[in-house]
């Protein structure tokens, strides 16, 4: 079951940790954070063997999948003392082929994560309609990535309302039989077993019975990569880290990305009203974080 009701936060050593960049190992900075601090987590940790970042500590580099998925089950380990009781994880992870073999990273690390205690609550998928053209041959060119929503507990801070979606039903998208056909029409609702004594819909009042501000988020979200001219590469779009901060964050809580890489989760966090905790074994992209965040500021 899930709660609206955030803990109140003590917010010690505000001015050591809040509204910062901080350079250095995830699981050495994260050890150090106050208990029960962190309203929740949204990042995407290095993936395996995709990019040298050139730090001797950096993630994605290690010898074989299981060391990788090991280390970073440490490492959301060590920082979950930080995260409170209502709090909860978003981990955005790729998959990767290797030896012509995908290895299924992501649902290696999502069941790592489940034997270490922590509680799977969804996996969404991340649709990419701009993914990068593929010259393979011999299967589907990959276009998704997972996201993965953790909890330390069956109760923790959700609230579905900022992050619903337009409704589809009856609208030119409806995909059910008759479509818009059924509005305003008396008993015109499909599918009367599973539709039975909703007098709402039965009597053309489909719109009595659907929330006002729209549909339960739905597990496929389609979101374009990004750019941002600091990096020469794709970054986290901001619209993915957006519905994590609003669906699982009370305004004024705090949110962080150990592995924040150009800084997209605290741009977006602090312009959503939420304090942002930022870690990075690279002295370089701490920078860059750190100028992106002053020049949007």
């Amino acid at each position: 079951m899930t709660t609206n009701q955030s803990q109140p936060s003590t917010r010690p050593l505000t001015d050591r940790w809040l509204n910062r960049i901080h350079c250095g190992d995830a699981a050495d900075l994260g050890a150090k954070l106050p208990p029960k601090f962190i309203d929740c987590v949204v990042t995407s940790p290095p993936y395996f063997r995709q990019r040298d970042y050139g730090s001797r500590r950096q993630v994605g580099q290690e010898i074989s999948p299981e060391s990788y998925v090991n280390r970073l089950v440490d490492i959301f380990s060590t920082i979950a003392p930080a995260l409170k009781d209502s709090g909860v994880m978003w981990v955005v992870i790729g998959d990767k082929y290797l030896g012509h073999q995908l290895l299924g990273m992501p649902w290696r690390f999502a069941l790592a994560m489940q034997d270490r205690g922590w509680y799977l609550r969804s996996d969404c998928i991340w649709h990419k309609p701009n993914a990068m053209p593929s010259s393979v041959k011999t299967r589907p060119t990959t276009d998704h990535e997972y996201i993965f929503l953790f909890s330390k507990s069956t109760e923790y801070y959700y609230d579905a309302d900022a992050i619903r979606e337009p409704h589809v039903t009856f609208s030119g998208q409806s995909k059910m039989r008759g479509g818009r056909k059924h509005f305003g029409t008396r008993g015109g609702t499909p599918e009367q077993g599973k539709n039975a004594g909703k007098s709402n819909l039965h009597d053309a009042r489909w719109d009595q019975a659907f929330h006002p501000l729209g549909r339960n988020k739905r597990t496929v979200w389609s979101i374009p990569l990004s750019k941002f001219r600091g990096a020469h590469f794709a970054v986290f779009p901001e619209q993915l880290v957006e519905t994590c901060v609003l669906a699982t964050s009370p305004l004024a809580g705090v949110v962080l990305d150990p592995f924040c890489g150009s800084g997209t989760t605290a741009v977006v966090a602090r312009r959503l009203g939420r304090a942002y905790i930022g870690f990075d074994c690279s002295a370089a992209y701490c920078q860059l974080a750190r100028q992106r965040l002053l020049h949007n500021g």
